[in-house]
């Protein structure tokens, strides 16, 4: 029987899923967190859909045997490419970004850009939903495949990386765009330098904060709401901890203690890549600490 202070669990690629983690911790502060980045795979933006369901399963399985009441798929690629195949297979309400995001471009625009993985640009998730919300919208998606390695690799504030971001927005303001979805988990750490390079009159959409707001839904619904004061989160990543926890300092405001996880094996499919893995030490890390 699910408790209602059971743990949500959060993934991503990598640090992006933060993003998702901060929202959760504006708005829905009492419960508790088991985030994982599979930073040992990353990027997920240009992998197979094989393999991105491959990794999805497993985490998932991963989350399951750690008993999360609800599931969040801090990643637009996962959500893109596996969401539906994996729901029917666990137990436990599973929610991804892709619908939340695309709600939150039609409430505020018509002339929508989304920047994404090449993954998720490709599926035409963003698109799909949106004409399907307002279809006399106008949408278009751009695959930034060298943003996730840039974030990973903590280098935002380059020059180089300002002429890469301007070079994916040209195609995208030539077409006069009034909202700009973050379709990765990932790009909203880019912001500072965005807002240099954007039109004010772009509204950027950050499907983050639409997401925590479908789990609070969700959660009332089901009854699940955490006992106020209790929440706490869990780190756990499937590459280096130390690597990780030095980058989300930035976006956290603490070092969070970080644990190296061994996923559970599934059933494999044959392009997926295996993981680097080592022995488990599991801390648990309070959102309070510094």
């Amino acid at each position: 029987m699910t408790n209602h202070n059971q743990p949500i669990g959060v993934f991503d690629s990598g640090v992006g899923g933060l993003t998702v983690l901060r929202a959760m911790y504006r708005q829905l502060p009492d419960e508790s967190v088991l985030y994982f980045g599979d930073t040992a795979r990353l990027p997920y933006g240009t992998r197979s859909p094989q393999e991105i369901l491959q990794f999805v399963r497993e985490i998932l399985l991963w989350m399951a045997q750690s008993r999360v009441k609800m599931a969040i798929v801090a990643c637009n690629t996962s959500s893109a490419l596996a969401l539906e195949a994996v729901r029917c297979e666990f137990d436990f309400p599973i929610l991804g970004l892709i619908l939340p995001g695309a709600r939150g471009a039609v409430g505020v625009g018509q002339r929508i850009g989304v920047i994404a993985t090449p993954a998720t640009a490709a599926s035409g998730a963003y698109r799909r939903a949106i004409l399907e919300m307002n279809p006399s919208a106008e949408v278009w998606e751009m695959g930034c495949p060298e943003f996730v390695p840039l974030i990973e690799g903590n280098r935002i504030h380059t020059q180089q990386t300002r002429e890469i971001i301007r070079e994916y927005l040209e195609p995208l303001l030539a077409q006069k765009m009034d909202t700009l979805v973050y379709g990765c988990t990932h790009y909203p750490l880019l912001e500072p330098v965005l807002r240099q390079l954007l039109p004010p009159e772009v509204t950027l959409v950050d499907p983050a904060t639409y997401v925590v707001q479908a789990a609070a839904q969700e959660l009332d619904l089901l009854g699940l709401r955490a006992t106020p004061g209790q929440g706490s989160t869990q780190f756990g990543v499937s590459g280096c901890p130390n690597s990780f926890a030095t980058l989300s300092q930035q976006w956290l405001g603490f070092v969070p203690h970080v644990h190296h996880v061994v996923l559970p094996p599934v059933l494999p499919i044959t392009d997926a890549r295996p993981s680097v893995v080592d022995e488990v030490c599991p801390v648990v890390e309070s959102r309070e600490a510094s």
